[in-house]
C-alpha cells in the first residue's frame, strides 16, 4: 500500500472537512473524535463534494440533500443516498497525514 502525503496535521480543523486529492481521487479529509479520516470527497447519490458538508457523530452530511455517511465505513445513514463511498487508510507520521488509494494485491 503506498502512502502519499497529503497535508500537515496542523492544517486540519477540527470537524472541518478539507478536500485534498490522491493520484486523481478526490478526498474529504475529516480530524474528528481524535482521528483522521480519508473518504471519497463524491456522494454517491447526487455527485457533489462531501467536504462542503458538515461532520456530526463521525459522519459527514452532503449538503445537497442531508445524506450522511460514516467516517470509519463510508455506509449512508440515511436516504436518500443508498450506496457506501470508499474510505482509505491514514497514517500519521509527526505533523504529516499520509492516505493510501492504493489497494493491497
Amino acid at each position: 500500500m503506498a502512502f502519499v502525503r497529503v497535508c500537515a496535521l496542523s492544517e486540519l480543523e477540527a470537524d472541518t472537512p478539507k478536500r485534498v486529492e490522491v493520484d486523481g481521487t478526490p478526498i474529504s479529509l475529516v480530524h474528528t473524535e481524535g482521528e483522521v479520516f480519508a473518504i471519497n470527497d463524491i456522494c454517491s447519490h447526487a455527485n457533489v463534494s462531501l467536504s462542503e458538508g458538515e461532520v456530526e457523530d463521525c459522519a459527514i452530511e452532503c449538503w445537497l440533500h442531508g445524506s450522511s455517511f460514516d467516517l470509519r465505513t463510508g455506509k449512508p445513514s440515511g436516504l436518500p443516498a443508498t450506496r457506501p463511498v470508499p474510505v482509505y487508510p491514514v497514517q500519521i507520521e509527526g505533523d504529516d497525514v499520509l492516505v493510501s488509494v492504493t489497494q493491497e494485491s
